[in-house]
């Protein structure tokens, strides 16, 4: 029988994967959840690159493993700089921990990745998982940094996304270049 700590990760990766609002205000208040979402953001790079072993091979799994979860952590951090310092709402309170939590969970449908290796089908299934965790991450980052708009939450987002893909493109280069 899985224990209670497993199950309830589980069960917030469903209810993050069906875009529970309520799950992202439980995990933002529940500070023993960021090992959680550190182990979501990993299991989901973990199937992301059992999708793409034959492309990248075992070394390249465990490398993007890695900057899966280095990463996460940038983007909580620049999502949290983003929306409370230059675009807050009045109501905006949150901490780097919140938001790393709330943007974890919010990968939780990118387990669908694993699936990206199935011929015919696999690149759309992927690709279908990956704008779904765009969908949570917008969803997290409303409920995390308490918008009423959902507008405001999709431009924090997609201004964050901008530093998130050059770090990441710095770091497959760097290592591109080193392999």
């Amino acid at each position: 029988m899985a224990s209670e700590g497993t199950h309830s990760m589980i069960e917030r990766m469903i209810r993050a994967s069906r875009l529970d609002v309520h799950i992202f205000e439980e995990v933002e208040a529940d500070t023993s959840a960021t090992r959680q979402a550190l182990l979501v953001v990993a299991l989901v790079a973990l199937a992301t690159g059992i999708a793409s072993v034959g492309t990248t091979g075992p070394i390249g799994v465990f490398v993007g493993v890695v900057l899966a979860i280095v990463g996460w952590a940038f983007w909580a951090w620049i999502v949290h700089l983003i929306g409370t310092k230059i675009m807050p709402s009045h109501s905006t309170h949150a901490d780097w921990g919140q938001l790393a939590r709330t943007l974890g969970f919010a990968q939780s449908p990118g387990i669908f990745r694993v699936l990206g290796f199935v011929p015919v089908i696999g690149n759309i299934i992927f690709a279908v998982a990956s704008i779904w965790m765009l969908v949570a991450m917008v969803v997290a980052v409303r409920q995390a940094l308490d918008y009423t708009s959902t507008r405001r939450a999709i431009a924090v987002v997609l201004i964050g996304f901008i530093p998130y893909l050059l770090l990441i493109s710095i770091a497959f280069a760097v290592l591109g270049a080193l392999g």
